[in-house]
């Protein structure tokens, strides 16, 4: 004997809420829209107006000084925005490199100099820093990370700095302000390259204690091939940072030998304080190669810097 189940009969109301239901393929576009055009609208006025701002505050003075630069000494003491009526940013160049027997030549080569010689120690001292930090936690670690942290907020003493160079024979001289660029860019290297750091593995450097490595042939055969990323960012902008350095090269090198790019800036204006067409023409040949160095390698830049922000 076999019994025969009739399914329930669905009432009025639940075929009219499944009918009223629409159907999943349907909402899912709609869920995807998220602000609709009020939210694209935003989205596109904010971009444009980042880009106006942009515009404004760095093209807008760039094009002041290149045409500016570009002006005959009576238009360019009007100090006004206009085009030169009579272009000649050749022969402002060749009379800005050939005032005081060359002395922006000479700076060039200097700040080169000091520049390549700052970040190599930067690199060198700051990477190896920051290792010791991050793999040998003691006692002292919490010591250590105030002072670096000091080195950032702390401003820096230049009369007893130039007191300690002297008693050294370091003072105007080019090694003791070396040692000056980088011991005040040490802390901000420091902290740049432990972030990096703190995302390699410990694993790679108990593989290669296993293998026989030392403490420095491990920092520097293993580890350091890893922060290439970070390293790029750290010496782009230390370059920027010590080659339009304008306060250091003032104090502690003073004189015409030891000149840098910054300092001839100074130097000139002084000297030629009416002839704003030569003025900006020297502001310009000494912008020129920093900048071009961060529009080639500004990605970089943001990618060493955000490397470290999130471990995994």
């Amino acid at each position: 004997m076999s019994s025969t189940v009739t399914p329930p009969t669905p009432t009025g109301g639940q075929l009219a809420g499944a009918s009223s239901r629409p159907p999943a393929s349907a909402a899912a576009p709609a869920a995807g829209r998220v602000g609709g055009p009020r939210a694209a609208l935003y989205r596109y006025g904010v971009g444009t107006l980042a880009i106006v701002v942009s515009v404004v505050v760095f093209l807008v003075p760039f094009g002041f000084i290149l045409l500016t630069a570009a002006m005959d000494a009576t238009q360019a003491s009007e100090f006004r925005f206009a085009w030169p009526r009579h272009f000649q940013l050749w022969d402002n160049v060749v009379q800005v490199l050939q005032t005081r027997d060359y002395i922006l030549v000479i700076a060039f080569i200097n700040s080169v100099v000091l520049t390549l010689a700052s970040v190599t120690a930067l690199v060198v001292l700051g990477s190896m820093v920051a290792f010791v930090l991050q793999r040998r936690v003691s006692r002292w670690t919490g010591l250590i990370n105030f002072l670096v942290l000091t080195g950032l907020i702390m401003p820096p003493a230049i009369v007893p700095t130039i007191w300690v160079l002297q008693r050294l024979g370091l003072f105007a001289t080019m090694p003791g302000l070396i040692l000056v660029e980088v011991a005040f860019g040490l802390s901000f290297t420091i902290l740049l390259f432990r972030a990096f750091i703190s995302t390699i593995p410990r694993e790679l450097d108990e593989a290669a204690v296993l293998d026989g490595a030392g403490p420095l042939r491990l920092f520097f055969r293993v580890v350091l091939p890893l922060l290439r990323p970070v390293m790029v960012t750290v010496i782009l902008v230390q370059s920027v940072a010590v080659f339009n350095d304008f306060q250091n090269p003032l104090y502690f090198l003073p004189g015409d030998a030891g000149a840098t790019v910054q300092l001839t800036l100074f130097n000139f204006q002084s000297q030629n304080l009416s002839s704003y067409n030569l003025l900006f023409t020297d502001i310009l040949l000494i912008t020129v190669p920093m900048l071009v160095l961060y529009l080639f390698f500004n990605r970089q830049i943001v990618a060493g810097l955000t490397s470290g922000a999130v471990k995994g």
